[in-house]
């Protein structure tokens, strides 16, 4: 278990969220005091409720928006957080390319008002959730931090332009703690089966996918090409545990409070699975048959991308320890306790 200093308050928006949902359990085992902000668009309020049942302790939960300014610097001047981790934004890469503006001004804006709320409370200590997508396609593997930065699709260019903000914000003034975590492939539930991924309509990630049709709710996995320069023809990437993902966001905030700085890392574990593996692994964990088609690549797929974790290792002393086994098996946990996601759950928790 991670320590920290008794009671340091934490406001963390979209808490309630795939990721965050995982951080705030791992945030309050390490004896943080936790505000989640939620506008819950795509989350569910049970998700905190299981978080308080995990952790045995409870959370302030506070239902508004990033873009108003007004509601945002009061919740977070009432949270008295000392820090900041930001997960709000919407994160379909196929919604994006249809809706994006909508993305623009959920993400973009938001943000915006969120660091115009930190400046006015003086909390200048901020973990922002961003993605591997920055890196484009990759000119090289494992990808370090240094690798050309570039996105191809809107939500890919939202968080590049969160980052740019970022940078330029912290070369203004330079009293900013900012981390930026650059995630690979997130995947896998907290062991407890209680919170996992849930996503709304048709899943955009292969394990959820996967999970579905092992489960019966779909019929098969689409594999979108087997003719990449793979070791088995379909595409590779880094996925990482979530719990391992939340503990880094745990190390970084830790970190991130010793010194002034605006620092990018890399969260993967350096190893890529093809989709095939990660088909084959699920059978093995769910005991399953899992049904797949082979389709034509999909415009703007590319063959392989994995990270190099090396620098997260160094300054946060944080590396992936779950590997691909557990992956499935809490997935697979979390799929049969959760069969349609946290919409069947009976206990709803009225947001304040």
């Amino acid at each position: 278990m991670i320590s920290t200093k008794s009671g340091q308050k934490i406001f963390v928006t979209g808490g309630a969220g795939y990721i965050g949902s995982h951080t705030c359990v791992e945030l309050l085992n390490a004896g943080f005091d936790v505000t989640v902000y939620d506008n819950f668009c795509n989350s569910q309020p049970e998700a905190l409720v299981r978080v308080q049942r995990i952790a045995g302790k409870s959370l302030q939960v506070v239902h508004g928006d990033l873009r108003n300014l007004t509601e945002l610097t009061q919740a977070l001047k009432n949270s008295g957080a000392t820090a900041v981790i930001h997960f709000a934004g919407l994160k379909a890469v196929g919604e994006s390319v249809e809706k994006p503006l909508l993305y623009y001004d959920n993400n973009v804006v938001g943000t915006v008002r969120l660091l115009e709320a930190m400046a006015q409370c003086k909390v200048k200590t901020l973990v922002f959730s961003s993605s591997a997508t920055v890196y484009g396609a990759p000119q090289q593997l494992p990808i370090p931090e240094s690798h050309p930065l570039s996105a191809t699709n809107p939500y890919g260019k939202t968080k590049l332009v969160i980052e740019d903000m970022l940078r330029d914000l912290f070369q203004s003034d330079s009293s900013w703690h900012i981390g930026i975590l650059r995630y690979f492939n997130p995947v896998g539930a907290h062991s407890s089966g209680q919170i996992g991924e849930d996503p709304q309509g048709t899943p955009n990630n292969l394990l959820p996918f996967v999970a579905q049709v092992a489960i019966g709710r779909r019929e098969f996995v689409n594999v979108w090409g087997n003719d990449y320069n793979t070791p088995d023809g379909t595409g590779v990437r880094d996925y990482i545990h979530v719990v391992d993902l939340a503990i880094g966001h745990v190390k970084a905030v830790q970190m991130l409070g010793e010194q002034a700085q605006c620092v990018a890392l890399n969260l993967g574990t350096g190893n890529g699975y093809s989709v095939m593996e990660m088909i084959k692994a699920f059978e093995a964990a769910s005991a399953k048959p899992v049904a797949y088609r082979v389709g034509p690549r999909r415009t703007g797929d590319i063959a392989s991308c994995y990270a190099q974790p090396d620098l997260a290792l160094q300054l946060l002393g944080w590396r992936a320890e779950r590997g691909l086994p557990a992956m499935c098996e809490d997935a697979w946990r979390w799929q049969q306790k959760n069969p349609m996601g946290y919409a069947a759950a009976g206990s709803v928790m009225e947001p304040h």
